[in-house]
């Protein structure tokens, strides 16, 4: 008897252990699926901001492409390019001056290039090759030595290489086949990085943070997030596009070892409500916050659909007469008198109107309409942008 007993409390303090484990368990599946939602909605700093002086510089060049199978410039009507190719050939002791250039394996090209910051002397970049003249294609073309200038007039890079291009043109005398754009290639590596843009980044005391999206909510909580992590005030909010991050006296690293610890940050970025319009295209975005007041809708469409279908008329085999064609015009009138005013509460979101309208069959611009007179009703919250 006392063994049976003790059985029955060794299973029931089984069974115990049992209960709390599943209940502990789904306790932690709530947690981590809370933590995974919050994160989900939190954003690292170094994707929402810009770091003053951290940034990409544009570089643009004038070149010759070689070495095209009679797709290139029409001397004729490309005069720069053939002044170009005078001067490159003088320039390397051959003199054509008073010749008559009839070639047409040479194209003049505009050479486009994006430097990004920090690139150290004898580094390579991408380079992008585009037609200037009435090229027809720069396919198995060698681009020449072109330098590539900045802003400022001082050259930054060297491009020279052979052009890949992602299209092909090919055709005859009755007709043709063009894929992509033949006449605008690239060359990867394909410039020599010459001279290096001075920025010393490590001896600033204090650099700007710019916002991708000037927000004043997100830009506080972007400084208090820093200030969280540092243990002092080194940065503040100094409008909507900017927070200033100075270096802590007592700071043991630099500047970039500043911005190390405070990239990885996250925060969650806020934006006023807003409603993007593509008119031409009939394209609508809307954001989340984006509200709507208590107001009553009704749309109605006139349509007025004119049918065509002519009949012949024929005379009697005995008859004399003439055949005829006699019109016969349908015309259907539908003035949308059957809708009835459909009242929003206020709360309901974008996006539960634009899914109501959607089950309504209103096409995508009548949808335009329709946001753009509840924002004039003064019931839509949101700002409404026109692209």
């Amino acid at each position: 008897m006392t063994t049976i007993l003790k059985r029955i409390d060794i299973r029931s303090v089984g069974e115990s252990i049992l209960f709390l484990l599943g209940v502990a368990v789904i306790v932690l599946m709530f947690v981590v699926s809370f933590q995974t939602t919050a994160e989900a909605k939190n954003t690292r700093i170094k994707d929402i901001v810009n770091f003053e002086g951290v940034r990409n510089n544009q570089l643009v060049g004038y070149g010759l492409v070689v070495g095209l199978n009679d797709t290139g410039d029409s001397l004729g009507n490309s005069p720069f390019t053939e002044q170009s190719l005078i001067a490159m050939l003088e320039r390397l002791g051959v003199s054509i001056r008073g010749q008559n250039l009839n070639t047409g394996n040479v194209a003049a090209v505009m050479v486009t290039a994006t430097l990004p910051p920090f690139m150290n002397q004898g580094a390579t970049i991408d380079i992008r090759v585009s037609a200037l003249g009435d090229s027809e294609s720069l396919q198995g073309g060698t681009l020449l030595v072109t330098p590539l200038m900045a802003a400022d007039g001082e050259v930054y890079a060297v491009a020279q290489g052979p052009v890949a291009i992602a299209g092909f043109s090919a055709g005859g005398d009755a007709g043709g086949v063009t894929q992509n754009t033949p006449t605008t290639g690239r060359i990867a590596n394909g410039a020599i990085i010459e001279r290096e843009i001075d920025f010393e980044l490590a001896e600033l005391q204090q650099i700007r943070l710019s916002l991708r999206n000037p927000d004043f909510t997100t830009a506080r909580r972007i400084a208090k997030a820093i200030n969280v992590k540092t243990a002092f005030n080194s940065a503040k909010a100094e409008n909507s596009a900017s927070v200033v991050l100075r270096r802590p006296a007592n700071y043991s690293g630099d500047i970039v070892d500043l911005i190390t610890d405070i990239e990885l940050l996250t925060v969650t970025p806020d934006q006023i409500a807003r409603v993007i319009i593509d008119e031409s295209s009939g394209v609508i975005v809307m954001g989340s916050e984006v509200k709507i007041s208590t107001v009553a809708i009704a749309q109605a469409n006139l349509t007025v659909q004119v049918t065509e279908t002519p009949q012949v008329a024929q005379p009697n085999p005995l008859a004399q007469g003439q055949t005829q064609v006699v019109p016969r015009t349908d015309i259907a009138v539908n003035d949308g008198s059957g809708n009835q005013l459909q009242v929003v509460e206020t709360g309901v979101t974008l996006q539960d109107l634009v899914a109501g309208l959607n089950k309504l069959g209103i096409a995508p611009r009548d949808i335009i309409t329709i946001l753009q007179a509840i924002k004039a009703a003064g019931a839509l919250q949101a700002e409404i942008e026109t692209l």
